[in-house]
This record gives C-alpha cells, structure tokens and sequence, in this order.
C-alpha cells in the first residue's frame, strides 16, 4: 500500500467531480504561479498523430529512453504532475511500489526515474531497459492536474502538452506527440506509453483522458492507496 503526499495541506474534495462539465462557466480566481510561466515548446522532430503507434527500437538494441514532457495553461491555478505506471502483461502495476511519481521517484528496480528540474522541458522520466524488471510490458505515462476536483480545474485550462522520446546518449528523438485535444470533463491525460510487443519498444501516441485524480488512477492500474 502506497501513501500518496498531498501537494498542500487541503484535502481534495472528490464530491465535486460532478462540476467538471461546468467547470468553463464557473468563476475561480488566479494566482500567479512561477511553475504555470508560459514554456517555450521544443521543436518536436518526429511527430505523430493522435492513436499512432511506431517501433522505437529492438529489446536487445534499445538500451533506454529519455521521456521529456511539457505544457502551458490557460489558468494559472492548473499544477501538472507527471507520472508513470510500470505494467505487467494484465494491465497493473507489479506491486505497489511500481508507480513513479512526485513522492516516489523512482521504481524498485532503479529503472525508471522522474527528474523534476529540466532546462527546456518541464519535467523528464528516464527509462533504463537494462536494469527494467522483465515482468513489465509497458510503462504509462500521465499528466495531472492537481486538486482539480477542489479547484475545480480541467484539462480545457491546458494547452501545448506534449511527450518526446529522446535517445539519451546523443538526444535525438525517436518520436514525439502534441496533444490537440482538451476536454472539461478530464483532469488526467494518458499522453503517451512505450510498450513492449514481440521483443520491440513501441511507442503509442494515447493522449486520451479520465476524471480521475492521483489515487483514482492508481486504483485503476492496481496500486493500493492508503487512506489518511
């Protein structure tokens, strides 16, 4: 079981979610955010469309990835975590401890690791394949906005959110995707995922959404959430 830090001392209120759909006609007040300055979009070399699927490299010539992701807000209120869920062939998490978040930043295997500071993109995950357990078939990548239900924030308050797969030893991409869809009714979006399908790293362009905050993503997945 995994306790998931609140990012401020206020609890989310999840009895708001039914406000999502109303959230673009609802009046909230903002704040100026030095982590909601607008960033400068990177030149994305090899993008694809919405639903895409491409080959990124052989399990035995593909070493790692470096996952870098950004955005922009309309709404200065609208916090972005990154995240990641390391999957076995059902669909969930090996255990508990296979999330990668803001308050676990790396995987028990020391293969996938969240760097929170970055010059150019706003936060970047590093993926190591040979140290990946190899029970895990694909890694999940996420963006949330946090206490949205509370704050009454949606993924319509977003724009520019983007994923590219760098190879780290020289950063050239393999691939890239930027979202064009935003929806009022999602408060996390599964941008992207690498997956592995007969002994290849796949990247999927996902960029669908839910409304379901930090903890109801990881009941989806199959992590165990504490209740504080």
């Amino acid at each position: 079981m995994i306790d998931i830090p609140m990012k401020s001392k206020n609890a989310v209120d999840r009895s708001t979610i039914h406000l999502l759909n109303s959230a673009r006609s609802l009046t909230t007040v903002s704040v100026p955010s030095a982590d909601t300055a607008k960033q400068q979009i990177p030149a994305l070399k090899k993008p694809v469309q919405k639903g895409q699927k491409v080959s990124i490299g052989s399990g035995t010539s593909l070493h790692a990835i470096t996952a870098c992701f950004g955005w922009n807000t309309k709404n200065p209120l609208c916090d972005v975590d990154v995240s990641a869920f390391l999957l076995g062939a059902n669909g969930k998490v090996l255990g508990d401890e296979w999330f990668v978040f803001y308050g676990q930043t790396d995987s028990p295997d020391k293969s996938t690791v969240l760097h929170l500071d970055s010059t150019t993109d706003r936060e970047i995950i590093t993926v190591d394949f040979n140290k990946l357990n190899r029970s895990v078939k694909k890694i999940v990548f996420v963006l949330t906005i946090n206490e949205a239900f509370e704050k009454k924030l949606n993924f319509g308050m977003m724009k520019d959110a983007y994923i590219r797969i760098l190879n780290p030893s020289n950063l050239t991409e393999y691939v890239s995707f930027k979202m064009e869809d935003y929806y009022s009714n999602v408060i996390s979006m599964m941008i992207g995922e690498v997956y592995n399908h007969n002994g290849n790293w796949k990247f999927n362009a996902v960029g669908n959404g839910v409304a379901r905050d930090l903890a109801g993503l990881c009941a989806l997945y199959g992590v165990a959430v504490e209740n504080n």
